[in-house]
């Protein structure tokens, strides 16, 4: 049996439902039901289990879900950073170590681990989101993560410096945030020994405006007392080429553009 759908001039198609059979050599047909009254959607059903398929009353019911990866989120996060051309600006050109580096940054803004569980959750196999298949990630351990953090830290002067055209001009104001931590060894060359606010007195502490030092690596500062204004104005300039002026100072230390013993916001002026 077989579904025959014959024209039928000005008027809707007979659809009909008819069965061939044989007289001699001779092959015809022969119309068991007129099926022009049914719904189309109930025609295509027997039309399937006609042809030996199954007929469902949901398309949704041929499915069985397997896995479903979030992906609300990744595109929401995803998309303003390519809208902030965030992605341009670490590397113009597209590499895997650009895109490894961008999945790393939205990572850490929708569920910071570490590296390991980062590389884990953008695997094939152990994704739990869209992110690696967005950007073609998939194939990425934790190794491949920490050679992408070496390829930006390369990277670091050319990023900041087109940040500094982007964002700062003369008259721009930058708040400036000094923290310190302590550091777990002795071979870190920008550890000293100095007043630990987290009660290590045995360990060296890291300032984090040294991490501009490398800008500049002649200046130095007694991290025992306070960072002054000579050691933040010659890194700015190295990043940006613009000269910082301090305008307020901690209150407790006149010397000081920002006070170490505490964490401390200090004001700059962009100027000429």
């Amino acid at each position: 049996m077989y579904i025959d759908i014959v024209p039928n001039r000005n008027s809707p198609p007979a659809v009909l439902l008819r069965e061939s059979y044989r007289e001699g050599k001779r092959v015809l047909k022969r119309t068991l039901a007129n099926l022009s009254q049914w719904p189309a959607e109930i025609v295509e059903g027997l039309r399937i289990l006609l042809r030996g398929g199954t007929a469902v009353e949901k398309i949704e019911d041929s499915f069985e879900i397997e896995r479903s990866l979030p992906h609300g989120h990744v595109a929401a996060v995803l998309g303003t950073l390519r809208k902030l051309k965030l992605d341009t600006l670490i590397a113009p050109e597209p590499s895997e170590e650009r895109d490894r580096v961008v999945a790393m940054i939205v990572a850490r803004i929708l569920d910071p681990r570490s590296k390991l569980a980062t590389a884990r959750g953008l695997d094939e196999e152990t994704s739990t989101s869209t992110l690696a298949e967005m950007l073609e990630v998939q194939e990425t351990d934790a190794q491949a993560l920490y050679t992408a953090m070496d390829w930006l830290g390369e990277r670091q002067g050319e990023i900041e410096e087109k940040l500094a055209k982007r964002h700062l001009e003369d008259g721009t104001l930058v708040l400036y945030d000094v923290s310190s931590t302590y550091f777990e060894g002795e071979c870190c060359p920008l550890g000293q020994r100095g007043h630990s606010r987290d009660g290590k007195k045995d360990k060296f502490i890291l300032y984090l405006p040294e991490a501009l030092r490398p800008c500049n690596p002649g200046c130095r500062s007694s991290l025992g007392s306070c960072v002054t204004e000579r050691d933040v104005r010659w890194p700015w300039r190295c990043l940006t080429g613009i000269r910082p002026i301090p305008r307020r100072s901690d209150p407790r230390s006149k010397s000081c553009a920002i006070a170490s013993s505490s964490r401390a916001w200090c004001w700059w002026e962009i100027g000429a």
